[in-house]
């Protein structure tokens, strides 16, 4: 095997993605500078798939990263696999080209390697992140998301993306997408909420029966964003079996849960700003869990969903209601 794409996955459009990632969201009290800061570190450290999206706030940051890395010498633009994301604001077919010109415009770079609809669910257009009426609820709406995926073609048409996808969608809308008159490209991905707590196993059978690669967000839990996830959520790292797992290999659970996706077929994001644990995520492809170990770690299994999202969950396009 071409060593380059050892540790990528071919997507049904013919190009390569990175099977590990470095995730770039940061609770808001943290400063963005830190999102650039940590970008590199992931770059030296050998991450080449970086994932952002125009809510992060944080793409001017993470473009400086990315070209000053280039400008070192440490990569080159091709080396980079950078997905960004349309945010639910801009989901109306003539708003969506618009949206990814503003996202280059502040990473200034002429091309990303991916963009994919951040959500299905769509809100008011606007500069509002989540726009809200009087009474504190989400604004939505109603645009035909097969309609979206067609300006996404046109994206890709243009050359401005590499590749196009969705994020957070359930087996229903993807169908709606697949089964769409006149299709020109199938979603290469679907980025999901997946860890040992919400395997999406059947998500993940349906993706794979279509050519569609799982991408994992929250692989590694998430405890840190109140703003989305529930306080007295489980810790998945603090996991027993996790732990007894990681003991018998040598390695920290953390490491183990990002192994456990990439033996699944999964493309995994690791998202972290310390300098130790961005090194941690990057050293799983030097060990191998077991098929007793991948049993044990299915076992673990409990539909848990830390980012439930569920301002949206009135939507008629709410991906969650659904069982996969």
């Amino acid at each position: 095997m071409d060593l380059k794409h050892s540790r990528s996955v071919k997507l049904n459009d013919g190009h390569f993605m990175p099977v590990l990632g470095f995730g770039t969201v940061a609770p808001r009290d943290v400063p963005k500078s830190k999102a650039a800061e940590a970008t590199k570190m992931a770059i030296d450290v050998g991450f080449r798939h970086i994932d952002s999206a125009y809510i992060y706030q944080n793409e001017k940051e993470i473009g400086q990263a990315i070209r000053d890395k280039i400008a070192d010498g440490t990569v080159k633009r091709e080396d980079i696999f950078y997905t960004t994301k349309v945010w639910a604001t801009f989901l109306r077919p003539e708003l969506v080209r618009p949206a990814l010109e503003r996202s280059l415009r502040n990473l200034q770079l002429d091309y990303v390697d991916l963009f994919i609809i951040h959500t299905p669910t769509a809100v008011k257009p606007g500069e509002k992140l989540i726009p809200k009426d009087a009474n504190g609820k989400v604004i939505f709406d109603t645009v035909d998301l097969r309609d979206t995926w067609e300006a996404l073609e046109k994206c890709k048409d243009a050359g401005l993306t590499k590749s196009i996808g969705v994020s957070n969608f359930n087996h229903k809308l993807l169908e709606m997408i697949l089964n769409k008159p006149g299709l020109k490209y199938k979603p290469v991905c679907n980025q999901v909420e997946c860890h040992p707590y919400l395997n999406q196993s059947e998500l993940l059978e349906f993706c794979k029966s279509k050519d569609i690669i799982l991408v994992a967000y929250a692989a590694l839990g998430s405890q840190k964003d109140l703003k989305w996830v529930e306080k007295d959520s489980p810790i998945l790292l603090e996991d027993p079996i996790l732990n007894a797992i990681a003991k018998k290999h040598g390695r920290n659970p953390g490491q183990v849960a990002l192994r456990y996706q990439v033996q699944r077929g999964v493309v995994v994001l690791a998202k972290s700003f310390n300098e130790k644990r961005i090194k941690e995520n990057f050293q799983i492809f030097d060990f191998e869990l077991t098929p007793e170990d991948m049993k044990a770690i299915d076992g673990l299994n409990r539909n848990f969903r830390y980012f439930q999202a569920r301002i949206f969950a009135d939507h008629p396009d709410f991906p969650f209601h659904d069982e996969y």
